[in-house]
């Protein structure tokens, strides 16, 4: 893990997003980036978190940035308890997250995929946004995004781990908001389709209703600054999710299981 400072000046407003080196959560730092705002920004790649950083100071705000694996949830944890000790955060946004498909020719995923995309897609954000809803409760207000998926909502047999830990983490994030709302701290979770980034571009064949991630990002933040319990986009997403519960399930999974998606290797 490292740590790095690009602007160490005090800001009155404090955002930290995790997956913040690119996708939504670099186009999430460029959204919220404004004078009197500080990001802090995690990620795995230091390289690509400095250059978002970069482009968040120039536009005027300022910002931190973090490198570590969220496979190492501990670490994690400590990270955040530290960093809202010496800047309150007034929004935590949970961006990060993996995505695998079943290898071509396999049964399964591997046992070692479906670990880390447990541990960095429900059990770190989950013990993230645990921790931070009992400090914000503490203050009296605040802001937790989960970025989810529409996968969430499928029973997907070439990604059981994906929409497993998505399906995990919607629950807890609609659970959540039930738990904190007497609090004055909003819990939002964020359901997107295929929005234009480097994971949903590792995927061989078209990405229906594609989103770009600047439009996604825009969404994303008035859902948060609304108090919005639920963003699921775009909205034929919404179509699906709802024909999926009428249909009995057999015929739902003889379709799934007929559905051919490769992907790329991750660079």
């Amino acid at each position: 893990m490292s740590d790095a400072s690009v602007s160490s000046s005090s800001a009155p407003f404090h955002v930290l997003i995790t997956g913040g080196s690119s996708g939504i959560g670099a186009a999430l730092a460029l959204q919220y980036a404004r004078p009197g705002t500080h990001l802090t920004l995690w990620g795995r790649n230091p390289e690509r978190l400095a250059e978002v950083a970069a482009q968040v100071v120039r536009k005027g705000a300022t910002a931190d940035t973090f490198s570590l694996d969220l496979c190492q949830t501990d670490d994690a944890l400590a990270e955040l308890r530290k960093t809202d000790d010496a800047r309150q955060i007034d929004i935590l946004i949970l961006g990060a997250g993996l995505g695998d498909i079943r290898p071509e020719g396999a049964l399964t995923e591997t046992a070692e995929e479906v670990r880390n995309i447990s541990l960095v897609n429900f059990t770190t954000p989950a013990t993230l946004a645990t921790e931070m809803a009992s400090r914000m409760a503490a203050r009296k207000g605040g802001r937790i995004a989960l970025v989810g998926s529409v996968a969430a909502f499928h029973d997907l047999p070439i990604a059981t781990a994906y929409s497993g830990s998505k399906a995990g983490l919607a629950r807890f994030s609609t659970a959540l908001h039930a738990a904190m709302t007497p609090h004055h701290v909003s819990v939002t979770l964020i359901s997107p389709g295929y929005v234009d980034t480097p994971m949903s571009q590792r995927l061989e064949g078209p990405r229906p209703f594609l989103v770009s991630s600047r439009r996604a990002a825009q969404m994303i933040a008035r859902a948060i600054g609304q108090g919005q319990a639920h963003l699921l986009f775009p909205w034929p997403f919404a179509i699906a999710r709802f024909l999926e519960m009428i249909v009995p399930r057999a015929i739902v999974h003889r379709l799934l299981r007929t559905a051919e998606v490769r992907q790329r290797p991750a660079r």
